[in-house]
């Protein structure tokens, strides 16, 4: 478990130390610990050396190790594809923030459950920048469009984009993908009336192109947990 100490003081002194090269120094960068299949002990440990928000990809999962966390301000994250039918589970653990949203009839299933306690949620709008398949996310040509239709319902609050680079090897092949992402988000963000200020991209394998690229929220996992077994961020 020293090890998650330690990778969290050196991450955050890599984003530090990046931030005053591109002349970003003082801007608040949200870090995501990503959490999912990582022991409830190693995010205690990531919560008492500074992690404030997590991130998990399964309700189920999240379900069974949140209640679990010794600190209990932990901000929730749900980063994974939502299926409908487990709305009511995802709202139940009060997420922060919920990234990835993807259409109109996931957002109006969302916005009747939270109808029905009265309820807001923020929330970010996924965007499949890569095309592929295997991935979750409106497509990017849509991307506008479905901002704006689901910032029309009154219980979610669009907070921001979110997108997943190519993994790949080269980092570098994700660049094109965030530089037209951040485009689309200063563009919507100048037309939005308040608080669309969250650009999620990111990961342990690529976060540097994402800050060149503008991105002021990180989703890392392996590079504070060590390497998982299975599942990306899709």
């Amino acid at each position: 478990m020293r090890e998650i100490s330690r990778n969290i003081t050196q991450i955050r002194t890599k984003i530090e130390d990046y931030l005053q090269k591109l002349d970003r120094a003082g801007e608040e960068i949200t870090l995501v610990a990503v959490t999912k299949t990582h022991s409830v002990e190693s995010m205690d440990i990531a919560m008492k050396n500074g992690i404030r928000h997590v991130g998990e990809n399964k309700v189920q999962e999240a379900m069974r190790k949140l209640p679990m966390l010794e600190d209990q301000s932990a901000c929730f994250h749900f980063i994974g594809h939502l299926q409908s039918n487990k709305i009511n589970q995802l709202l139940s653990l009060k997420p922060y923030l919920i990234q990835s949203i993807d259409s109109v009839y996931l957002a109006e299933n969302l916005h009747k459950a939270l109808g029905r306690t009265n309820r807001t949620q923020d929330i970010l709008i996924q965007v499949n920048t890569t095309e592929e398949e295997q991935k979750s996310g409106v497509n990017f040509a849509n991307a506008e469009e479905l901002v704006w239709k689901i910032a029309s319902y009154s219980t979610l609050r669009v907070r921001g984009l979110m997108t997943i680079g190519k993994l790949h090897p080269n980092p570098e092949i994700s660049r094109p993908y965030f530089k037209q992402l951040k485009e689309l988000f200063d563009k919507i963000r100048a037309e939005f009336p308040e608080g669309f200020d969250y650009l999620s991209m990111g990961m342990s394998h690529d976060w540097q192109i994402a800050l060149q690229e503008g991105a002021n929220m990180l989703r890392i996992g392996s590079a504070i947990f060590g390497e998982r077994h299975y599942g990306d961020d899709r």
